[in-house]
């Protein structure tokens, strides 16, 4: 199991980012029509059009996604995602809204660097802002699917939204938000898609059920021995997609905490990526 410190550490992350990411939202953002990506932008153009706050709607549309990912995703993950969710829910419907700057391209620059910012920690935490990252990692697990693609596309249909429900000004400032907040997240969390991880571990067996339970990817075995200590070691190598990388890591914890993890940057991938069912 995880040491009680780092546990506590990661949900000290998760709650003061989630309100970090409430207050980005509710002071930068929507005082100036400006839309995060995902199915928290989805939730924002309901909140604008409604009566109702933003934080319920976007703890409504993730349950379903919760829901979901319980069952077919690491429950790890998705309980600290929730946590996530419900924490930022809450905040903005304590937060006011209020208008922070006048200034719209101030307020989708710096709006979408404290999302980022606070997104990239909390994923840091071995969690998500829920919405389309669930649906990322079901679909990483199945597939080697590009997902750029996908949240580009999801992304790209807000911003038309956004235009023709409010004006083509505030769907290019969203346009902006979201490439900001993307690009702060790559640079505190992780900006590759594939990585490689080099497990070496006392307790192989564990760690290997552990991860096949949850993975659905292929794992080689090795064995070896410490070169100092001249103990036994089982190496185990895998390559997952970065969605799949919260999830994972806190398997290994789980399972030997002593684990020493190598993450390193896949550059290419030839073969079977995917382990057939």
């Amino acid at each position: 199991m995880p040491s009680v410190s780092r546990r506590v550490t990661d949900y000290v992350l998760l709650f003061l980012f989630s309100i970090v990411l409430a207050f980005a939202y509710n002071l930068l953002l929507l005082p100036h029509k400006v839309l995060s990506g995902g199915v928290t932008g989805v939730a924002m153009i309901i909140g604008l059009i409604t009566p109702i706050n933003t934080g319920w709607i976007i703890l409504l549309l993730n349950i379903p996604l919760f829901i979901f990912g319980f069952y077919t995703l690491g429950k790890v993950f998705i309980v600290r995602s929730a946590i996530s969710v419900t924490t930022t829910s809450l905040a903005m419907n304590i937060i006011p809204i209020y208008q922070l700057t006048s200034d719209p391209i101030l307020s989708a620059v710096f709006g979408g660097a404290i999302a980022g910012l606070a997104t990239g920690l909390i994923f840091s935490a071995s969690a998500s802002t829920g919405g389309l990252d669930i649906i990322g990692m079901f679909i990483s697990k199945r597939r080697d699917f590009p997902m750029g693609t996908l949240m580009s596309t999801f992304n790209a249909i807000i911003i038309f939204v956004s235009g023709f429900i409010f004006n083509w000004d505030q769907a290019l400032y969203t346009m902006l938000s979201i490439f900001v907040a993307g690009r702060v997240v790559d640079t505190i969390f992780t900006r590759h898609i594939k990585l490689t991880l080099m497990i070496v571990t006392e307790e192989g067996e564990a760690v290997r059920e552990a991860l096949l339970k949850q993975i659905v990817r292929g794992i080689t075995v090795l064995e070896g021995v410490g070169a100092y200590s001249k103990n036994k070691k089982t190496v185990l190598m895998t390559v997952a997609t970065r969605y799949e990388l919260p999830m994972i890591k806190a398997l290994i914890r789980q399972a030997d905490p002593k684990a020493f993890v190598n993450i390193m940057q896949t550059v290419e991938v030839m073969g079977a990526f995917t382990r057939l069912p």
